[in-house]
């Protein structure tokens, strides 16, 4: 949210406290005298805490600070990253292909930077058998720790077993990885292409050649035909 702050003729008390441009304080003083400061220095007046008594204001360009910050809010909205919470369900006595399926999704999200809520759902009996869903969850944890931790540990809800996975690389972090992979794929596909384009232009240029060595081979070998 942006702030608007009040400058030169639009702050209306009758004195402020007011603070140099490089941050030093010179006090209390009217607020005719304050802007006459501002003028003077070429600089404008701006009340950067109304709420005080009196008004602090400071000495500034503001058209210099305005843009400052928009730069400053631009970056962070650059930098701000979107946390994507994943879910994965699995049931406490998964057979060994489905839970290797499933841990291959859980990878994939870690992998892309992304939280995962693991979700054991107990049915009948089983409600009555927790520790088969806490153990699973730590197997998992422990299957992929080297790409995530337990940010929330395994709690029982309702009929149902809860943890959360975090990944070890934020997302921008994970999205660079992904970047960096990708052009190394596609510079060993590109250097891949060049080499069997130049192994063709090279049988290309050496056929007519090979050719006409072998057409006069043979003719040397015909006993018909003298040299």
């Amino acid at each position: 949210m942006s702030t608007e702050y009040r400058i030169n003729d639009r702050i209306r008390v009758s004195e402020v406290r007011l603070v140099g441009p490089s941050g030093e304080t010179v006090g209390i003083v009217p607020t005719a005298d304050a802007l006459r400061l501002a003028q003077e220095a070429d600089l404008d007046l701006v009340e950067i805490a109304p709420m005080a008594r009196p008004p602090v204001c400071k000495l500034m360009d503001y058209g210099k600070f305005k843009y400052e910050n928009a730069q400053k809010a631009r970056e962070a909205r650059r930098n701000q990253t979107n946390v994507i919470i994943k879910e994965m369900k699995l049931r406490p006595k998964i057979d060994a292909h489905d839970y290797e399926t499933k841990k291959g999704h859980v990878i994939r999200f870690l992998k892309a930077g992304d939280k995962v809520k693991i979700t054991i759902m107990f049915r009948g009996r089983e409600q009555h058998r927790p520790e088969l869903g806490f153990r699973l969850l730590q197997k998992l944890a422990e299957d992929v720790t080297e790409l995530g931790f337990i940010e929330s540990s395994p709690k029982q809800d309702g009929r149902n077993m809860i943890m959360v996975l975090g990944p070890h690389k934020k997302k921008a972090e994970a999205k660079a990885d992904h970047l960096v992979v990708r052009a190394e794929k596609e510079a060993e596909r590109a250097a891949h292409v060049a080499e069997e384009q130049a192994e063709r232009d090279a049988a290309h240029a050496a056929g007519p050649v090979a050719a006409k060595k072998e057409r006069g081979r043979s003719e040397n070998l015909d006993p018909e035909i003298e040299a």
